[in-house]
């Protein structure tokens, strides 16, 4: 659904986006990360065919975003992080108004009003001022906006921004839902935690260019190495005992634990478990150590600006 290949755009003497490559397919949402300023918002608008590339091409939904521009725009439904609602409006009226900027007909803009209107669970507030609704509220509006042409491809920025708990959840939750609805879903996010939660792929973005990109399991791999797990004992027990595989480093050991990295987790475990049951050993807990997007995020960052500071 999107795929882009060296795509680039480059303003005077300034590379905003340069040479990035990504392939995301249907029903799977893809995270931007980055820094302010890092290219994310820029990529955004190539894909939306509202910049032109300097160098390099995208594709989405099987449309060129130079040559078919109108066909991309109407493939996309874009969130921005300032939605521009309009407050003295219902969301009849609203939702009535971008139905009509998308040439929809009289019959199709009341079958896609009343549908995203209930799908969102606004249909009990529809006649009610947009000024008179809660962040959550305002912001499903704004992805049914988004989503009055029933396009097949999303891109969300910053979809919760300065919202409170309880509405951020209600928009991840709606986010979740619409990609299991086979729509190909591009977010630019800064909370870590709600990427961790909802993306399949993650492209990390420094300076216009893709330092990483892959599943998050694939990043923790790669930037912070094999896993680490932890073995809990019930009681005292030594671990030096234990007969452990080729692939495995006993990093640190205590009378009640020790703790071990794994290169091969799925033949390996097996073995020390296999082993483990063959001694008097009571084992209480036997756990991979947690490792978050914040750490690869942060591990990758601080050895991009290392480079750049030795170059």
């Amino acid at each position: 659904m999107i795929e882009t290949h060296d795509l680039s755009k480059q303003f005077h003497d300034f590379m905003a986006v340069d040479s990035v490559n990504l392939n995301v397919q249907a029903g799977q949402i893809l995270a931007l990360l980055g820094q302010n300023g890092a290219g994310k918002t820029t990529t955004v608008r190539m894909l939306t065919a509202l910049l032109h590339p300097s160098h390099g091409w995208a594709r989405v939904a099987g449309y060129d975003v130079v040559k078919n521009g109108h066909d991309v725009r109407a493939s996309v439904g874009v969130l921005t992080e300032q939605h521009g609602l309009y407050m003295r409006m219902t969301a009849i009226e609203y939702l009535e108004f971008f139905g009509q900027v998308y040439s929809l007909g009289p019959e199709m803009r009341k079958s896609r009003i009343d549908h995203l209107l209930d799908y969102f669970g606004l249909a009990e507030a529809a006649r009610r001022r947009i000024g008179e609704y809660s962040k959550g509220m305002r912001q499903k509006l704004a992805l049914a906006r988004a989503m009055m042409h029933d396009p097949g491809v999303l891109l969300l920025d910053e979809p919760t921004s300065a919202m409170d708990p309880e509405s951020a959840r209600l928009v991840r939750d709606e986010i979740a839902r619409l990609k299991s609805s086979q729509r190909t879903i591009v977010i630019c996010s800064h909370n870590l935690t709600e990427v961790e939660a909802l993306a399949d792929q993650i492209a990390i973005i420094y300076r216009g260019r893709i330092l990483l990109q892959g599943t998050l399991d694939e990043l923790k791999r790669d930037v912070l190495g094999p896993p680490e797990y932890e073995i809990r004992f019930a009681d005292e027990w030594d671990a030096g005992r234990l007969d452990l595989p080729e692939d495995v480093e006993m990093l640190s050991r205590t009378a009640t634990s020790f703790k071990v990295r794994v290169m091969r987790p799925q033949e390996s475990n097996p073995q020390i478990l296999k082993s483990l049951s063959k001694t008097s050993a009571s084992v209480m807990s036997f756990q991979e150590e947690p490792r978050t997007l914040e750490q690869v995020y942060l591990k990758a960052m601080m050895e991009a600006k290392g480079r750049e500071h030795v170059q």
